[in-house]
């Protein structure tokens, strides 16, 4: 991966991590993007000109080769996920559900003899994290641990130090997720090589302009921006709504746009209440 310019990264998010999304942490200072969780058998379009890091998930190495040659001339990283606590984890033993050490580290293989890239593996707080680490360190160029249980999900306080333990048991970079924000990042990137934003950044880009001291242009990252460029990548309508939702957190009439938002049903609508 090429030289970071910051150590502030944004978090995988399923739903969130639009292309348009992740374009507009760019712009704002983010040194990296991280996909939502994408599967190596997907038939849906992947929109890489960001260059992110692409994280997957999968329970087997079916059709992981052919997917990383597709794909890896796009992204600056590859990252494998152990850590989703949701649901649809759990009925098909994926994320922080996949806990059989044989197929972690077979699934880990088959991406380190695919790419020369950067690869980060995502883990929890569980019985298994120190286990997964050690093979981690044979494939891996950097560790990322979100201090929460899987059946914490994203409640409760994150064990800070659960993640000191395992930043003084690897000599990986490890990189910090939970609950990172304005008053903590600083502190945090003292005792971690990298940080993450998650919910923190969502609806709210400008966020990384904030901890990177990065002069932006404030309209290159509104959501008028957004749907200029969402428009430009065809995404649905759906998304646009559910982004449109988001983008009113940093309003002072936020209740009353998500109101107005939720009955809008096509984005002319969108595009006129935002003027």
């Amino acid at each position: 991966m090429k030289k970071l310019k910051n150590k502030i990264f944004l978090a995988p998010m399923q739903e969130i991590n639009d292309i348009v999304f992740r374009i507009l942490c760019k712009r704002a200072g983010c040194e990296l993007t991280y996909t939502g969780m994408i599967h190596p058998q997907t038939q849906q379009k992947i929109f890489l000109n960001d260059k992110p890091c692409l994280q997957l998930f999968c329970t087997s190495t079916k059709s992981l080769k052919k997917f990383i040659k597709k794909h890896d001339s796009k992204v600056s990283a590859w990252d494998f996920n152990l850590g989703c606590p949701a649901k649809t984890a759990k009925k098909h033993q994926f994320g922080s559900y996949l806990t059989d050490l044989k197929t972690i580290e077979k699934i880990l293989k088959t991406i380190r003899q695919n790419t020369k890239k950067f690869l980060t593996i995502k883990v929890r707080k569980s019985p298994n994290t120190f286990r997964i680490i050690k093979i981690a360190e044979k494939y891996c160029n950097a560790i990322c641990i979100h201090p929460r249980t899987k059946y914490q999900g994203y409640s409760g306080e994150p064990d800070l130090k659960f993640a000191e333990k395992v930043k003084s048991r690897t000599k990986l970079p490890v990189i910090y997720s939970g609950d990172v924000n304005e008053k903590n990042y600083k502190q945090l990137l003292k005792e971690f090589d990298y940080i993450m934003l998650g919910r923190e950044a969502i609806g709210r880009p400008e966020i990384f302009s904030k901890l990177t001291n990065k002069k932006i242009q404030s309209k290159k990252i509104d959501f008028k921006e957004y749907i200029k460029l969402a428009k430009k990548y065809k995404l649905p309508f759906r998304q646009i709504k559910l982004q449109a939702m988001n983008f009113t957190k940093s309003k002072t009439n936020a209740k009353q746009l998500r109101l107005e938002i939720f009955k809008i049903k096509n984005l002319k609508g969108l595009e006129k209440l935002f003027k």
